[in-house]
């Protein structure tokens, strides 16, 4: 694992067990840690910030509205630099525990419009008009352990890991790296009240994936982003980075994605395979607006993903299929022998915005835009 590189983590030398001092010093019950979590406009990165409150808030709603140096976000000019965190979703703080809370934020300019790395606002809007619908979505986040040099964590410095094959869902030392990590991140995120729903190492070394899911309408995009804030989080204690680009690696290695489940009431009751057969034909008539939304540089990252090789499609061309997971969309076994239940969009990039995602999944299948 690379033991010199993970030395010169400086956060991997600091001793851990010394902040257990200072974080069972006891506070008053009223006394609140808040850690306010937003998206910077690299429309991938989360940045955090913590306050303290006198009550224990039981909505968002309940929460103060914050600010932050936009500019040093990417958000705003340092001239005019006040950016505006709108509190949308509580949870429970694995780190410090007790009635502290985890806050995810929508982000606002001076003028109160929303920062342009802010999708939820126009997600939200869109969800609100498909309630009827009932959709549920589960996303399948891949993403790669590196060491603190940017290299895959336990990859030789000089060469390259066995061929692909071993590697999925594997066991024992010589496969799989940092499970101590995926266990931590995996219990927090139930602690925190994250529908996180599983986990597995996945084909290349070194990559993993947890799932998200089944969620209704907005609520996947909360609980995605905090529990990537969750996972950058604990690997930055373990001095160890967490990436969701979707090709850390060249050349005959997967890419990492974010596999989108969804289903609607219609598709979820029996002879459902119908609407699901539906909505595929529709998502066939929008293939170039959904690689767009599908990844922060509106294709481009996923352009290095989807070469119709290692488990993808081709980001040029629309396919469908049975089980088939070198098409855009897949129809899993069961759900074909069942008649109904849902589909996979195999298309968006682990980088992606669920926010858009969802929107555009939903302004295609549910609102016919």
């Amino acid at each position: 694992m690379s033991a010199r590189i993970l030395e010169d983590s400086p956060n991997a030398r600091i001793n851990k067990t010394i902040l257990d001092r200072y974080l069972s010093l006891p506070l008053e019950d009223n006394v609140v840690q808040a850690t306010y979590v937003w998206i910077d406009g690299t429309g991938e990165d989360l940045r955090c910030k913590d306050r303290t409150l006198d009550f224990i808030p039981t909505s968002p709603k309940e929460l103060p509205v914050w600010n932050y140096d936009g500019s040093s976000c990417y958000q705003a000019e340092g001239s005019n630099s006040d950016t505006y965190l709108y509190p949308v979703a509580i949870y429970k703080d694995p780190f410090r525990r007790g009635n502290n809370i985890l806050v995810m934020c929508d982000t606002y300019k001076f003028d109160g419009t929303p920062t342009d790395t802010n999708k939820r606002k126009t997600c939200l809007e869109v969800a609100n008009k498909c309630t009827d619908e009932v959709p549920w979505f589960g996303i399948e986040q891949e993403y790669t352990f590196l060491d603190f040099d940017g290299h895959p964590l336990g990859w030789p410095k000089n060469g390259f890991p066995g061929p692909q094959g071993p590697y999925y869902c594997g066991v024992g030392a010589n496969k799989v790296y940092a499970r101590d990590i995926v266990d931590a991140h995996y219990r927090a995120c139930l602690y925190a009240g994250i529908k996180v729903s599983g986990t597995n190492a996945e084909v290349m070394p070194a990559q993993w994936e947890f799932q998200v899911g089944p969620c209704v309408g907005i609520s996947i995009g909360d609980d995605l982003w905090m529990a990537r804030f969750l996972l950058h989080r604990i690997s930055e204690e373990f001095g160890i980075v967490s990436t969701l680009d979707p090709k850390p690696m060249p050349g005959d290695w997967n890419g990492a994605g974010a596999h989108t489940n969804v289903s609607t009431k219609a598709m979820r009751e029996d002879g459902g395979i119908r609407d699901i057969e539906k909505a595929v034909a529709k998502l066939s008539k929008c293939h170039e607006r959904h690689i767009r939304a599908y990844d922060p540089k509106q294709g481009q990252d996923n352009a290095r993903r989807l070469t119709g090789k290692h488990e993808t499609s081709s980001i040029n061309d629309f396919s469908a299929g049975v089980a088939n997971r070198g098409c855009s969309i897949r129809i899993p076994r069961g759900v074909n022998d069942d008649g109904k239940g849902y589909f996979e969009d195999r298309r968006p990039s682990s980088n992606c915005d669920p926010y858009s995602v969802v929107e555009a999944i939903l302004r295609t299948i549910c609102l016919d835009e």
